[in-house]
C-alpha cells in the first residue's frame, strides 16, 4: 500500500517519545499487535505493501501518525494511544529500535541512520532567476520534462562528475527544483530544505514534510517576492516565503477522509494552484470492518494569494451506493477510487487542466478510474473523460490471494495512471495529450475531445510496473521508461518455487523507448542493461531480501537537446542518444560512497526510482537510495547528488 509522507508532528517532544518507548509494553505484546493488525499485508509483503522490515526506516513518530491520522488509521481501529505508541516504537527506527524481545534484539531491525548536521550558508543572497531554471516537477506547465537550456549539453554528459553530495532524511519521493543558485527539496520525514545549488549548504530548513515537489514562483504575496508551496499529508496546502521559509498561509483541509492525502506535485498557472488528491484506501480496504470504499480522487483549484478553495472536482460522478455485506457483516459501498497521485497538466491558452487517474477500489462500475480527464480551469467542469481500462477494481492483497473479505470481483490488474499527462503539439499543429499507464501502454488523445488517437505497448505491465512515474517529450519524440518491477521479481522467484504473481506473466521488458507522438510508432527501444550492482547498504530489508539487482526503469526521465537521462532501480544513471537510443554514458551511484556536506561519512547510494533528474544551472541533480513502493535497494538516508562537467 502507498504509505504517504507525514506532515503533522505528533504532540509531545522527543524526550516524551523516548519516555514513551521505555514505558511501552514489552515487544512481545507489540509483536502481537503487529500480527493482529498488520502482518496480513506486510509479512510477507503483498502487492505494493512494504515489507515489515522496511518499516525500520521510518521513525516511530511517522508510523504513529500514519496509524492515528493517515491511511493506516482503519488498521489501528480499537487500539489505545499507548498501544499505537508501542506498535510504532516496535516497527520504527530511532531510540525504540533497540527494544529487546525474549529472544534478544528485535529480529530484522535496522540500526538507525547516522545523524546529519546542517551546514548553514554564510550568506543568503536574494533569489535571482537564472536563464535555465527548473521551478516545478515537469519543468513547464505541459509537463514535458524537456530542459531546452539547462546549462548541460549532450556533449558535456561524458564529463559529468559528482560536485557535492547531501544526505537526505526521508527523501524517497523528492525531486529538487532550482531557481538561480537556490535549490529546494521537500522530504517525507526530514523536513523542507532550501540549499545553495553550488555547494549544498543550507539557507533554511523547516520541519514541514511533504511527498510533493516544491514549486517556486515570483509573487507579491511573499515579502521577498518569491513564494513556494507544499501539499501535505494532512490534506492541506501551505505557502512559504521561498527566501526565508516563513509560512504565509495554510489552505483549508481539502478532504475529511483520513486515508486521503496529497502526493502529486502542485502546479501553478496564472493566479491558481491545481492540487491533486489521492488516498491509501486500497490498503485500508483490507480490514473486514472497514466499509470499503468511499474515497474519490479529485482536483482542487486554490487561489494562489490566499489558499482559498475555488473549486474541487471529483473524477467519479456516479452516485455512491451500497453494494453488499461482506462475511463480517460490514456493508460495502462504491464506486470509489480514481486517485490522482501525479501532477496535473495545464493549457492556459485553452483554459484546460488535465489529470491522470488511478484504479477503482470496488466492483461498482465507474468511468472515472484509469482515465485521462480534462477540466475547465475556471469552473472545474469536466470537458471530457476517457477511460482506457474498465473494471480495474483493486485493493491490496486480492491479486495473488484473497487477503480480505472486501476483495472486488473480479479483481483488477491495478493499472493506475501514475505518469502525469504531457501536452504536445504535433507538426500539423494538432494538440495531443500523451499519457503512460502501469499496463505498459502509452496513449495519445485529442486535446479537445479526448478521443484515443493511438496506443502503443512498451512493456508487460503489472501492479508495480509498466510506465510508472514520468515520461519526457522534446519537439520530435516521446521518451517512455518501462519498469515491469514485479515481473522481474517474479522471474527471479518462480524457479525457486516462489512467486509474487498468480500466473506467469509475459517476459519483462524493462527499458527506455522513443515513440513518434503522431502515430505511436516505436522509433527505438533500448533494454535496461543487466549491470553489476554495487549496492553497499543492507539488502535484507528489500521486498526480495538479498535478492538480485532489479534493473526496472521506473523513475521519471528527463530530456535535454540530443540526450535523455534515466535511472534504474539498481542504482545506475545513464544518458541515451535521443536519436538512436544508444547509451552514451553510464554512472553507478552505488559503486562508491560519499562524504556528504552535512556530515555523513561513507554515505551509500541505492536505487533510483520515483522522481527523475533535474537539470539546471549547469548541473544535474539526482536522488539515489529511494525506499518506496518497490522496496529494493533503498536506504534510511537517501543521497542527493549534484553532478557537473568535471565536477566544477
Amino acid at each position: 500500500m502507498r504509505i504517504f509522507a507525514i506532515a503533522a508532528a505528533l504532540v509531545g517532544s522527543a524526550a516524551a517519545w523516548a519516555a514513551a518507548a521505555q514505558e511501552a509494553p514489552q515487544p512481545t505484546a507489540a509483536e502481537a499487535l503487529f500480527v493482529a493488525h498488520c502482518k496480513q499485508c506486510h509479512e510477507p509483503a503483498i502487492d505494493r505493501a512494504p515489507p515489515r522490515t522496511a518499516m525500520a526506516e521510518r521513525s516511530p513518530a511517522d508510523i504513529a501518525q500514519v496509524l492515528t491520522d493517515g491511511p493506516m488509521k482503519p488498521m489501528a481501529a480499537g487500539l489505545s494511544a499507548d498501544e499505537i505508541r508501542a506498535l510504532a516504537a516496535y516497527l520504527g527506527s530511532g531510540p525504540a529500535n533497540g527494544l529487546a524481545s525474549a529472544g534478544g534484539a528485535r529480529r530484522g531491525a535496522r540500526p538507525p541512520p547516522p545523524p546529519v548536521h546542517d551546514v548553514m550558508c554564510t550568506a543568503n543572497p536574494p533569489i535571482q532567476p537564472g536563464p535555465n531554471d527548473w521551478s516545478n516537477w515537469g519543468v513547464d506547465a505541459a509537463n514535458t520534462r524537456y530542459q531546452k537550456a539547462g546549462g548541460v549539453a549532450a556533449a558535456d554528459i561524458p564529463r559529468l562528475k559528482v560536485k557535492w553530495a547531501f544526505s537526505v532524511r526521508g527523501g524517497a519521493y523528492g525531486q529538487p527544483t532550482v531557481v538561480g543558485d537556490w535549490l529546494f527539496l521537500a522530504t517525507r520525514g526530514g523536513g523542507f530544505y532550501a540549499l545553495d545549488a553550488n555547494s549544498g549548504c543550507v539557507h533554511w530548513h523547516i520541519d514541514d514534510n511533504s511527498r510533493t515537489t516544491p514549486v517556486i514562483l515570483r509573487s507579491p504575496v511573499s515579502p521577498s517576492g518569491w513564494i513556494t508551496f507544499l501539499g501535505e499529508q494532512t490534506r492541506v496546502v501551505k505557502a512559504f516565503d521561498a527566501q526565508t521559509g516563513k509560512p504565509l498561509w495554510t489552505s483549508p483541509a481539502l478532504e475529511t477522509n483520513p486515508v486521503a492525502g496529497i502526493t502529486g506535485p502542485i502546479i501553478a498557472s496564472g493566479d491558481q494552484l491545481f492540487v491533486p488528491l489521492t488516498s491509501g484506501e486500497e490498503g485500508a480496504g483490507t480490514q473486514p470492518n472497514y466499509p470499503c470504499c468511499s474515497f474519490r480522487g479529485s482536483l482542487a483549484a486554490l487561489d494562489m494569494a490566499t489558499g482559498r478553495l475555488e473549486w474541487q472536482t471529483h473524477v467519479i460522478n456516479e452516485p455512491l451506493k451500497p453494494i453488499r455485506r461482506n462475511p463480517s457483516g460490514t456493508m460495502l459501498q462504491g464506486p470509489a477510487g480514481g486517485a490522482i497521485w501525479s501532477s496535473a497538466t495545464v493549457d492556459a491558452k485553452r483554459g484546460l487542466v488535465f489529470v491522470a487517474t488511478g484504479d477503482s477500489y470496488t466492483d461498482a462500475p465507474t468511468k472515472g478510474a484509469d482515465a485521462i480527464v480534462a477540466m475547465d480551469t475556471k469552473t472545474g467542469a469536466i470537458r471530457w473523460s476517457t477511460q482506457v481500462t474498465r473494471d480495474d477494481n483493486f485493493i491490496v492483497g486480492c491479486t495473488l490471494m484473497k487477503h480480505s473479505d472486501n476483495c472486488p470481483t473480479p479483481s483488477g490488474p491495478d493499472y493506475d495512471f501514475g505518469s502525469p499527462p504531457i501536452l504536445f503539439t504535433l507538426p500539423s499543429g494538432r494538440r495531443v495529450v500523451l499519457s503512460g499507464q502501469k499496463s505498459g501502454i502509452a496513449y495519445a488523445m485529442d486535446e479537445t475531445s479526448g478521443k484515443v488517437l493511438w496506443k502503443s505497448a512498451v512493456g508487460a505491465g503489472s501492479s508495480l510496473g509498466g510506465i510508472e512515474w514520468g515520461m519526457a517529450a522534446d519537439g520530435k519524440r516521446l521518451y517512455v521508461p518501462n519498469a515491469d518491477t514485479i515481473v522481474l521479481m517474479d522471474e527471479y522467484l518462480r524457479p525457486l518455487g516462489q512467486q509474487v504473481l498468480s500466473e506467469a506473466p509475459p517476459a519483462a521488458r524493462s527499458g527506455l523507448s522513443a515513440l513518434d507522438p503522431a502515430t505511436g510508432r516505436i522509433i527505438w527501444s533500448t533494454p535496461a542493461p543487466k549491470a553489476p550492482c554495487h549496492y553497499a547498504g543492507d539488502r535484507s530489508h528489500d521486498r526480495v531480501p538479498n535478492g538480485p539487482c532489479i534493473n526496472a526503469q521506473s523513475a521519471a526521465v528527463t530530456a535535454i537537446p540530443g540526450a535523455v537521462l534515466s535511472g534504474t532501480l539498481d542504482g545506475w544513471f545513464r544518458a541515451y542518444d535521443a536519436r538512436t537510443g544508444k547509451i552514451v554514458w553510464a554512472f553507478s551511484t552505488t559503486a562508491q560512497t560519499y562524504q556528504t556536506v552535512n556530515g555523513v561519512s561513507d554515505q551509500p547510494g541505492g536505487s533510483i526510482d520515483s522522481m527523475g533528474p533535474t537539470v539546471a544551472g549547469g548541473k544535474v541533480f539526482l536522488i539515489s537510495g529511494y525506499s518506496g513502493a518497490s522496496n529494493t535497494g533503498g536506504n534510511p538516508l537517501n543521497v542527493l547528488l549534484a553532478l557537473s562537467p568535471d565536477g566544477r
